[in-house]
């Protein structure tokens, strides 16, 4: 190929779609600069790679640079990075490997990982340079996760001709820990326990956040559905304790309820995971046919489990996707391009990961950093029209509204990336395993766990769909736009939601229905008789209590919590989540006298 025809394959006029305006101006301003290093921050789903590979090719066809390699996460993002440079006429070689010298003719550069390049640092400095070259490093945070990834990637590509650095979120540092080839800035800020320190925070020199994009239709609106429920374990004392997830008064109580409740053979997973079924056949119905949702684990076995009662509950098996499956990238690839509704995964899609169709979440995982919750979320907010939404489906726990609350605002920084051994690194993300290690006495054992619908979270603000205002109307019409600005209000959207869950819970109680009478005129056990009555008439009572509570507080405009702890001043007792039915009845009656 000459030269011209070269510089004409590798024009950016080869991008399957308009450049937008944030990927415009990060160009002009990298161009006006031409700096050796340039970092860029852009919300998942704005378009990272478009814009890095444009830039690219703009690169070569000027011969400022003559290779191009990229630096990211994970295998599956390889293919990905090669595939997209290949419809942009980049050729990038995904499988080179550290047993290879040099890098192959007919390529214009390769894609590696950051392990890979931990590997062998000074053959991948040869490689660049040998001829200028432009080092693209995605999620660049990402050269923190090892104690030697940094040191490595500096080793590198510590001479490289030009460095671009791409992250999805700005990350924060301690002050004796740099990632190379970006700038940071002192900073001050306060940790999950309310402790202050000084840290340091990455400094892009481009950034594109979610306001942003959201603005320019380039993301898709996010409602965050909060689900509560009662949940009882027998802690290590043998006591069988019960609390609500949005009522725990400690956080070591609101940690096992939510615990709990993830807990595969409670009621709460498959519940929830209901709702997400109703809500991706609503989205299928109402203009998106090949909506799909992602479901999140804490770890294989629970991803296992969930993927049997996705199948129960459903009807249909999901995608089990599990990192350490060496068929897990083309099942990713497979999921995107294909109809199947649900994809039950661990860690392999928190990040990069492009799955357009994916436009509902399901957070049924132990991690709380705000990194992964970013990244995660991100997966289902990319837009491809202007009237799609997003649903989150997440546990009503204090650390994940807060998170959620967050979305929308202009983070200065984030949780910094980790950098301790692999045990510390599980219990800094993640709540404590739920079965013993071998030898050891079991100390905690979950029971069961309900879930109901609690409140849509808008702009910081919970809505409960309910308030002593005249009541919200919600037609067929205004269904199809669930979520979408200017047509639904926070209200409206909470009250929606609250109407399907109780239809989908009379659903279900009308399939256990005939279940539970036979249960009930069983003879020869009066005593477990008197026991399931019991049971079930105080978890009836719990969510009358919990209604009722969310009108006295529309109605005072107070906090719910408030008016919890006024109705155990009132009457007296333990939590309702553990309280007596009598206790439950007395408090019912109370709340009443409140409306």
């Amino acid at each position: 190929m000459g030269s011209a025809a070269r510089a004409e394959a590798l024009s950016p006029q080869t991008t399957s779609r308009p450049l937008r305006a944030w990927q415009q101006t990060a160009l002009a301003q990298y161009e006006e600069a031409s700096p050796k290093d340039f970092l860029v921050t852009a919300t998942p789903g704005a378009g990272k790679t478009t814009f890095a590979l444009t830039l690219a090719s703009r690169l070569l066809a000027r011969r400022e640079v003559a290779r191009v390699v990229v630096v990211c996460p994970t295998d599956h993002l390889r293919l990905q990075w090669a595939d997209a440079a290949d419809a942009m006429g980049i050729v990038l070689d995904p499988g080179l490997t550290n047993a290879v010298g040099p890098v192959r003719a007919g390529t214009q550069g390769y894609v590696t990982t950051y392990a890979q390049v931990a590997g062998k640092p000074m053959l991948h400095a040869a490689r660049c340079t040998s001829v200028k070259t432009l080092v693209i490093l995605d999620e660049v945070h990402h050269a923190g996760d090892g104690l030697s990834w940094g040191e490595a990637a500096e080793e590198a590509f510590g001479m490289a001709a030009r460095r671009l650095c791409l992250t999805g979120t700005p990350f924060r540092t301690k002050p004796d820990e740099r990632i190379p080839f970006v700038r940071y800035e002192e900073d001050t800020f306060e940790g999950d326990a309310g402790e202050r320190g000084v840290g340091l925070v990455s400094r892009a020199d481009y950034t594109y956040g979610y306001k942003e994009a959201l603005a320019d239709n380039v993301v898709r609106p996010v409602v965050f559905a909060a689900y509560t429920g009662t949940s009882r374990w027998r802690n290590s004392a043998g006591e069988v304790v019960a609390a609500s997830l949005s009522e725990a008064g400690t956080r070591s109580v609101e940690m096992q309820a939510w615990r709990t409740a993830l807990d595969p053979k409670g009621q709460w997973v498959p519940h929830v995971i209901a709702a997400m079924d109703d809500r991706i056949t609503h989205l299928r119905e109402s203009g998106m046919p090949d909506a799909a949702g992602l479901i999140l684990a804490s770890d294989q076995d629970d991803a296992r489990a969930y993927a049997k009662i996705v199948r129960r509950v459903t009807g249909k098996a999901p995608e089990l996707i599990l990192s350490d499956d060496p068929k897990a990238s083309k099942k990713i690839e497979r999921f995107a391009t294909g109809s199947a509704r649900i994809a039950v995964c661990v860690r392999m899609i928190s990040e990069g990961v492009d799955v357009p169709r994916a436009a509902v979440l399901a957070w049924m995982t132990s991690y709380r950093t705000p990194l992964f919750f970013a990244q995660a979320v991100g997966r289902v907010v990319r837009s491809r029209s202007p009237h799609e939404s997003a649903t989150v489906f997440l546990p009503a726990v204090r650390p994940l509204l807060s998170l959620a609350a967050s979305m929308e605002e202009q983070r200065n920084h984030v949780m910094p990336p980790p950098r301790t051994q692999p045990d510390e690194e599980l219990e800094a993300l993640d709540l404590p395993p739920r079965e013993p290690r071998e030898g050891e006495m079991k100390q905690w054992e979950a029971l069961e766990a309900d879930a109901r619908f609690a409140h849509v979270l808008h702009s910081g603000t919970a809505h409960t769909g309910e308030g002593s205002g005249p009541a919200v109307v919600v037609g067929e019409e205004e269904e199809e736009f669930l979520g979408i600005p200017g047509l639904l209000t926070p209200a409206q959207t909470a009250a929606l939601l609250a109407k399907r869950d109780d239809e989908l819970r009379m659903r279900i109680a009308a399939s256990h229905r005939a279940d539970a009478e036979d249960f009930m005129l069983v003879e020869d056990h009066p005593d477990e008789d008197d026991a399931g009555r019991s049971w079930r008439d105080a978890a009836e009572l719990r969510r009358e209590i919990n209604k009722l509570v969310n009108r006295v507080a529309a109605r005072t405009s107070q906090p719910q919590a408030v008016v919890h702890t006024q109705l155990r001043q009132a009457v007296p007792g333990p939590p309702s989540a553990s309280a007596s039915v009598d206790v439950l009845r007395a408090r019912r009656e109370r709340l009443r006298t409140m409306l």
